[in-house]
């Protein structure tokens, strides 16, 4: 059948979806969601179904196109194109076999992955696919295949050097800025370390939201490389990039569903360090409440299986367990985690000196699994003579940015309000669900300024009026709302210590 096609103006952001009218509909016996072909000269591209009841959206004679189909297809508005049924897809029953219990070939997995990759699927299909790795778990060598197909199916970035560190952080707590000041102590050791980024999806800021307070973070992979092969270092945008686009593509059904399958997030950490042909990651998974792993045992659990996947893909993986239980650092925030980041990185009286020892700690970890002694130490003294603050600089400068930018230059919230404490104590929690709350109903990270300041952390002494942190916004609306739900919320467990000796 031929059609006339009709740009719909419309972009769905990744499904290709065609519409046509009823009428034309039933004439080819298609329903909702069927799969048709749509032939171009010679370009084919299969796409999902929508019906138009009424002539308004769609005539009859006339196919609804999305802008993705039309750009597959280089169709213009009334070109003439021909239509077929068409198969669906086959990973489909691939899905199907999963959700039945049973295990996934190599090559059924590498089926759904292109399926995905090349947006064959629904939103719905893909969702009973992340469904059913949650309901019925992976096994280690379905993981495995799954890491491999995810990674493999995307562009990779290739350097032509040995090791290549890189380093991940299964998230979950505030600040924690570590990868700004690990990339730099690792770059001018001589080691090469290309880091990739996430922004921020549920959290105040993530590491990209951060860095690009002080430089770009977007770039192909070419210039990636350039500036990798310039400084040994970079700190970019992962989503700009098309290194593992499958898992992109998973993590966004996954979002709404709120569940995190473990092979998923297996694959989705790992996958992406194999398209920067990492051979040494080190893995941060902090522990505690209002975390993703809240007890040792299950990340024990986890530790062993990144063990085992990096092992099986030939990774070098360091796993720490670290302490999650209140924020690293003092700013929440873009621009109040890029201000710590600095701080620490020019030894300055206000480094936050927790976010130090972490990164010193992780820094030391990565020198020891690369065959250096006392690797803690080489990361302190790379930290105090400046050189990791040095190549920062030129990192910053390779990506575009100021690299003599200091901290006071740094544009904060105009407007602030500080959360004093009601009670002279010591400070036994601050609720890291709390102040991510806070700082995004404050504004960020899409306003790079808005953010909490901590003022006090965990085990701190207080008195009674003293500042406990503060809140930063860019209009009086948000600051407002900010501190209304920091004062409904339980932000900060104060323990009265006189009270607490005399019973």
């Amino acid at each position: 059948m031929k059609l006339k096609v009709k740009d719909l103006d419309i972009s769905t952001g990744r499904n290709l979806i065609a519409i046509l009218n009823d009428e034309d509909a039933r004439k080819l016996d298609l329903h909702a969601l069927d799969r048709i072909k749509i032939f171009y000269g010679k370009k084919i591209e299969t796409v999902i179904l929508n019906i138009a009841e009424t002539s308004k959206a769609v005539k009859p004679g006339e196919i609804g196109l999305v802008e993705e189909v039309m750009k597959s297809l280089g169709a213009k508005n009334n070109s003439l194109v021909d239509i077929m049924i068409a198969r669906k897809p086959l990973s489909l029953e691939h899905i199907k076999k999963k959700l039945d219990g049973k295990t996934l070939t190599k090559k059924e997995i590498d089926q759904i992955i292109w399926d995905i990759v090349h947006n064959k699927l629904s939103d719905i299909e893909l969702t009973y696919f992340v469904a059913a790795c949650y309901a019925r778990t992976m096994n280690m060598q379905e993981t495995i295949n799954l890491t491999k197909s995810i990674a493999y199916q995307g562009d990779v970035l290739r350097m032509n050097k040995y090791p290549i560190v890189d380093k991940h952080c299964i998230g979950g707590i505030p600040g924690n800025r570590t990868s700004p000041i690990l990339v730099p102590i690792i770059a001018s050791a001589g080691y090469t370390i290309p880091k990739t980024s996430s922004r921020s999806i549920t959290s105040p800021a993530g590491t990209a939201d951060t860095v690009e307070v002080l430089c770009p973070v977007s770039f192909d992979i070419n210039r990636m490389k350039k500036i990798v092969s310039k400084t040994n270092g970079c700190l970019v945008w992962g989503g700009a990039l098309n290194l593992a686009p499958a898992d992109d593509k998973i993590i966004h059904v996954e979002k709404p569903l709120g569940i995190d399958a473990e092979s998923q997030l297996l694959a989705s950490i790992l996958a992406k360090k194999l398209t920067v042909s990492s051979t040494h990651v080190i893995i941060d998974i902090p522990i505690g409440k209002n975390t993703k792993i809240e007890n040792k045992k299950d990340a024990l659990e986890l530790k062993n299986k990144f063990e085992t996947v990096g092992k099986a893909i030939g990774m070098h993986i360091e796993v720490v367990i670290t302490s999650g239980d209140e924020p690293i650092g003092y700013g929440i925030g873009p621009a109040l985690e890029a201000k710590d980041i600095l701080y620490v990185l020019m030894r300055h009286p206000k480094r936050p000196l927790d976010l130090e020892d972490k990164c010193i700690m992780m820094a030391g970890k990565v020198f020891e699994m690369l065959g250096e002694k006392n690797g803690k130490k080489k990361a302190r003294e790379i930290l105090d003579s400046g050189k990791a603050y040095q190549k920062f600089k030129e990192i910053i400068k390779a990506q575009g940015g100021n690299p003599n930018i200091t901290p006071d230059k740094i544009q904060v919230g105009k407007f602030r309000y500080q959360f004093k404490s009601r009670k002279t104590g010591k400070i036994f929690m601050i609720n890291n669900y709390a102040i991510s709350k806070i700082s995004r109903i404050a504004g960020s990270p899409l306003d790079k300024g808005a953010g909490i300041l901590l003022c006090k952390h965990v085990k701190d002494s207080i008195k009674k009026g003293e500042a406990i942190f503060e809140i930063y916004a860019g209009s009086k609306e948000k600051l407002d709302y900010a501190r209304d739900i920091a004062n409904e919320m339980d932000v900060v467990g104060i323990k009265n210590v006189e009270r607490a000796y005399l019973s």
